[in-house]
């Protein structure tokens, strides 16, 4: 029997050791540091997240955007449609939306609705009579070295005008020679163009490719203090620019051969010009001749989209008008129409008027500082970098 115990007790011995080894095991398990998991899921897990995000973001705009353009295209109002297919034809890179919505037939009749009779006439220089120096002497109220900026609100936009009284301080100033014609080579802010010559002020010029926006090659024509500078001429293009006799001329070049261009330079001693299209093929909305010897063109509905402007004009007495306007949200203004220039332009006794290019390239420069700067965020306190500009040189100022 005491045997019987002894061995027992020492089973319960043996147990218990067991029960005390388990207990302490378990213990250090569970008091054992956890596994972390690896930073680098943990990283790709919120980049995901982040994704996923802009994903769903870019996906509710772009569906908010698609429907309200929609709304636009299909709702009640045909003037609302027909303005926003005539404005987005006339952008370097959005004429693809308008076929999102509308068939090419569809927007061809949009632009009938609402788009610029074809005109062949060109400016009749004897319409132009400059004063000489001396011949205001009698008229004290008329300053022959004075210039002018007025501020100008339309229903959709808002505009400046420079007023020069003396048509011969208008020339251009470019970024010439081109870098061997390399269409990545950067253009100039309106400020250095203007900056270059050390002038008073400034207007963006004609038209340039404007891809990747390095704005550093023009189009067309281009011709600086009587030197052709490029001659490449299109379809549709319209040369805009002053003779030696300092009247703005306003010329078809579209149909002609880069000889025919500069012998047509030479005949009509062109000082300073570029040029800018003027083409209507359900595509592209481009236009460029407004006033032409006193007639303004003939027009259907407002003749264009809303959009920032800039133009030139000139008085019958040689005064020359630079007009800049907003447009594309800034200020929430959607910009102007062919038939806003137009009228602009007779109120201020225009008997020739011309639009260049525009959009995001519209800019005034004055006085050292940005009267109207570009509609672009990115630039919105300076300007595409351009490669021609009108220029105003001082006198006085």
């Amino acid at each position: 029997m005491k045997d019987d115990i002894e061995i027992l007790d020492v089973n319960m011995d043996e147990t218990n050791r067991t029960a005390v080894k388990n207990k302490a095991a378990k213990r250090v398990q569970d008091n054992k540091p956890k596994e972390k998991p690896k930073k680098e899921n943990r990283a790709l897990k919120i980049i995901g997240r982040v994704l996923l995000c802009i994903v769903a973001f870019a996906a509710v705009t772009f569906a908010g955007a698609y429907m309200t353009l929609y709304t636009i295209c299909h709702g009640p109002s045909k003037a609302a449609r027909d303005l926003f297919v005539s404005t987005i034809l006339e952008t370097g890179q959005m004429k693809f939306l308008a076929s999102w919505y509308f068939s090419e037939d569809e927007i061809l009749a949009i632009t009938d609705r609402n788009g610029m009779a074809r005109t062949d006439e060109n400016v009749n220089p004897d319409l132009i009579e400059i004063p000489s120096q001396g011949d205001n002497d009698d008229n004290p109220e008329v300053d022959i070295n004075g210039m002018e900026l007025v501020e100008i609100s339309g229903r959709s936009f808002f505009a400046k005008m420079l007023i020069i009284n003396d048509p011969s301080r208008v020339k251009l100033s470019t970024i010439y020679p081109w870098s061997d014609f390399d269409k990545n080579k950067y253009g100039e802010t309106l400020e250095q163009l203007v900056q270059r010559g050390d002038f008073a002020a400034g207007i963006n010029g004609g038209e340039y490719y404007s891809e990747g926006n390095w704005g550093g090659i023009p189009k067309g024509l281009v011709v600086c203090d009587g030197v052709i500078q490029y001659n490449a001429p299109q379809a549709g293009d319209v040369m805009i620019g002053f003779t030696e006799d300092n009247i703005l001329m306003i010329s078809d070049i579209g149909g002609m051969s880069a000889e025919q261009v500069q012998q047509f330079v030479a005949d009509n001693k062109i000082r300073d010009a570029v040029s800018f299209k003027d083409i209507d093929d359900g595509d592209n909305n481009h236009f460029t001749k407004l006033i032409i010897n006193g007639t303004s063109r003939e027009i259907s509905g407002s003749g264009s989209g809303a959009n920032p402007r800039t133009a030139i004009g000139q008085r019958a007495d040689g005064t020359v008008l630079m007009l800049v306007t907003d447009g594309r949200g800034a200020a929430g203004h959607l910009g102007a129409t062919a038939q806003d220039l137009i009228s602009i332009m007779q109120e201020y006794g225009a008997v020739n008027a011309a639009n260049l290019d525009g959009g995001s390239s519209s800019a005034m420069y004055y006085n050292g500082a940005y009267e109207m700067t570009s509609v672009t965020l990115y630039y919105s306190t300076s300007s595409w970098r351009l490669p021609t500009a009108f220029v105003v040189e001082k006198r006085g100022e």
